[in-house]
């Protein structure tokens, strides 16, 4: 694969493909190949927050009264997200180097600085809540623990991969990976912090990892676009083989989500796996509608629908905020203006 380069006097401005193209480099959002680019880029943009603006005075009151599980559950799953946004802060910087289409090369740098800004965020929530050595330790847990490990080396594979062989095959493969890390493998995660928050509890974590999930949202409608397009330009990549890939990989991730899930949430009040079990299928059919593909499960639904509140569509609109009775404005998404509800 060719990078883009910074200049080039003889490409046009539009893109004619997304990767091994011809740009100038220059951009113009009204002269771009892919004009929901620009709706994503108005989106991405009205989400900025500063982690230090929420308040986490009761969380440091409220981490110390909750059980051990809990507190065990809660640092080895920011240890989790700490991991996973530092592999995806690598990952977007590849590909942003690749991209042939200065609209992409844009989206690509806005979201490498939210997920700048998410790690930063949870070193604010440990700084807030432990001291520094426990806080190093969190995060040092994924050198550790086995299931975590395993979790995150099956992404690390598959992004290494890309960036030791740039080819259009290792980028689709890239972007599979990319579809779990941001799509299926945060939502453990996600529910225990809801979870808590149901119950009154940690409710400045919860708003923070909230905002946390509506960038990622964005993000993973972002490469599921990006996939449909390296399909459309390099239709040799969709192939039988490839799309097995897809299934197989989206199956492995939905048992590492699982057995994770196990092991950092048995015995937390209120999580029960059966239903998290269809829910994060639940996720998984939606993540591939978003790549162009059919769905993996069948009969399967969003059957924990206390996360709703939390989530989804009560975070893209202008709403009281649940968390502190503020007024927040948030971006409306819609289907309408081409973004799937999370």
């Amino acid at each position: 694969m060719q990078q883009q380069k910074v200049f080039e006097t003889n490409a046009p401005n539009k893109s004619n493909k997304i990767i091994n193209g011809k740009c100038s480099g220059v951009l113009n959002w009204d002269d771009i190949r892919h004009p929901a680019m620009y709706k994503l880029y108005k989106v991405l943009i009205s989400n900025h927050w500063i982690p230090s603006e929420i308040p986490m005075n009761k969380d440091k009151q409220q981490f110390s009264e909750l059980t051990p599980i809990e507190q065990d559950a809660f640092k080895k799953i920011i240890g989790l997200l700490a991991v996973l946004d530092s592999m995806q802060t690598n990952f977007v910087t590849d590909v942003g180097q690749y991209f042939t289409d200065s609209s992409l090369v844009a989206i690509a740098a806005i979201i490498n600085q939210q997920e700048v800004i998410h790690n930063q965020s949870y070193s604010y929530v440990l700084s807030s809540l432990v001291d520094y050595q426990t806080q190093k330790d969190v995060f040092e847990y994924w050198k550790h623990d086995e299931v975590l490990l395993e979790r995150n080396l099956f992404i690390a594979d598959m992004y290494q991969r890309f960036r030791d062989q740039k080819s259009p095959q290792t980028f689709f493969e890239g972007l599979v990976a990319d579809m779990i890390l941001e799509g299926v493998f945060f939502y453990s995660g996600f529910a225990f912090f809801y979870n808590l928050a149901r119950h009154q509890k940690m409710l400045g974590t919860s708003q923070m990892i909230s905002y946390i999930q509506r960038d990622e949202a964005q993000h993973t409608f972002f490469f599921g676009e990006v996939f449909q397009l390296l399909l459309n330009d390099y239709p040799e990549l969709n192939t039988e083989k490839n799309r097995a890939f897809v299934y197989h990989k989206m199956h492995q991730a939905v048992e590492l989500e699982m057995k994770w899930a196990r092991h950092v949430l048995t015995g937390v009040e209120g999580i029960d796996f059966e239903e998290f079990d269809r829910y994060i299928r639940f996720i998984v059919n939606k993540r591939l509608s978003m790549m162009g593909l059919e769905k993996a499960y069948e009969g399967v639904d969003n059957c924990m629908p206390w996360i709703r509140p939390f989530s989804d569509e009560a975070l893209n609109q202008t709403k009281t905020d649940f968390f502190e009775g503020k007024s927040r404005t948030y971006a409306k998404v819609t289907k309408e203006n081409g973004f799937d509800e999370l």
